[in-house]
């Protein structure tokens, strides 16, 4: 694969097709891409609401009908799929424990040391962001977006149209899917399916600050 076209090809989805589905192959496809996202010490601080349902779209829709945001609201209504990115609202020891014995049953400890040695350079990191740097939130958060990047790289390899969205009443998407409940709190969204002819940024030509303004190379 040419991974430069694939960068050069993609476009932001300003208008979907509402009568073109994205297959289920390839959404189980960019679920595996969700799973194995990369995050700081493997610390998988998310969950991915995968949304389907025309029902489900109109609920999270209500998070976009504001004025400020209204532009999204066709966006979310139109695409095939949506998916909501969440965050954990605390990165506490049960969580920890879960993704380390997760780990043990994958065999990622061939010597029986490696565990404890796993177990206290995470919980290192994370007790520097709860009690040193106190921005766990902010932390989590960051491990989310790179979530998004890989998940919107993957759907324009696999010529999936894609729009990250950022843009919608947080309240609203929390609320609809009762994500306190679950310890989660709503971070960003995409969108997926394939743009209609409508969408006017699909012929633009994409524009970026020329390379060396961007890389230094020592």
């Amino acid at each position: 694969m040419d991974i430069t076209q694939v960068a050069l090809s993609r476009r932001t989805c300003k208008a979907y097709d509402p009568n073109r589905k994205v297959s289920p192959a390839d959404i189980e496809q960019l679920k595996t891409l969700l799973r194995y996202a990369p995050s700081s010490v493997n610390s998988q601080p998310w969950h991915f609401f995968i949304v389907a349902t025309d029902a489900a779209k109109q609920r999270l829709a209500k998070a976009a009908k504001a004025s400020t945001y209204a532009a999204n609201e066709p966006k979310i209504l139109n695409a095939s799929h949506l998916i909501v990115f969440c965050a954990r609202t605390s990165m506490d020891d049960d969580h920890l424990t879960a993704v380390l014995d997760q780990e043990d049953r994958d065999g990622r400890f061939p010597r029986p040391e490696g565990k404890e040695t796993q177990r206290r350079g995470r919980s290192f990191y994370a007790g520097l962001h709860r009690y040193d740097f106190k921005d766990t939130q902010h932390w989590m958060e960051k491990q989310v977006y790179i979530a998004l990047g890989t998940l919107l790289f993957g759907a324009s390899a696999l010529g999936i149209d894609a729009t990250p969205i950022e843009g919608f009443d947080q309240r609203i998407v929390n609320e609809e899917l009762d994500l306190r409940s679950q310890g989660l709190t709503s971070v960003v969204m995409a969108a997926l399916g394939y743009r209609s002819q409508d969408d006017f940024n699909a012929d633009l030509p994409k524009s970026r600050l020329p390379a060396e303004t961007l890389f230094t190379e020592i």
